[in-house]
């Protein structure tokens, strides 16, 4: 098979705590197959991606307990092609997954939906990492306040990072589905351009 030109990894929501076995059943799971599937039908074999899943269902603390799967995760996608680039996609507690992923060299590109941002994770991302943040401003879960200086911040330090809020929208991304399903096609568009200028340049 052919190596694709972008690998996009992403990364379902959890909770707080809980040591509960995670499902590929479950609400956070599901609310990402449409993501996931749209990615897919959009850019065929160009683009490879995969949705990841974890042991148990919560953060649990300084455990920090999904951290080890995402990175196998990420590990496993990019066995066969390691200098394919990885863009990946979190929501909520997927997204702060998603900014201490961007500490690894091979992800290039980084969209945070309604990201459950705790003690300032968007400084584990790499300075040649590229983010998007969507977050609705009716979100009583996430706070949508601290994703803006997130990416005030990551753009002070001169990262390419872009801020979109969603008027009235949730945390279950239930609402405005065209809004948030085309900020990840648009953000995989752009992701997958900047993949194939690297290897032109």
């Amino acid at each position: 098979m052919p190596a694709p030109d972008l690998n996009v990894l992403v990364l379902p929501g959890g909770t707080d705590s809980s040591y509960r076995p995670f499902s590929p059943w479950q609400a956070s799971a599901i609310r990402m197959y449409p993501f996931t599937a749209s990615i897919a039908a959009a850019f065929g074999p160009r683009v490879r991606v995969r949705q990841a899943r974890y042991r148990v269902y919560g953060w649990n603390g300084g455990q920090a307990s999904p951290m080890p799967y995402a990175r196998n995760a990420l590990d496993q996608f990019t066995h066969d092609h390691p200098d394919v680039p990885v863009a990946v996609i979190g929501h909520s507690m997927g997204g702060r997954i998603a900014a201490q992923l961007g500490d690894d060299p091979r992800v290039t590109d980084v969209l945070a939906l309604a990201p459950w941002w705790q003690f300032a994770d968007w400084r584990h991302i790499h300075d040649d990492v590229r983010v998007v943040a969507v977050h609705g401003d009716a979100d009583r879960v996430t706070l949508a306040k601290r994703t803006a200086k997130g990416i005030v911040e990551l753009t002070e330090r001169g990262l390419d990072a872009t801020y979109v809020g969603v008027p009235g929208g949730g945390h279950a991304m239930l609402d405005h589905i065209g809004l948030w399903q085309g900020e990840a096609i648009d953000f995989v568009r752009t992701a997958l351009d900047r993949a194939r200028a690297t290897v032109t340049a």
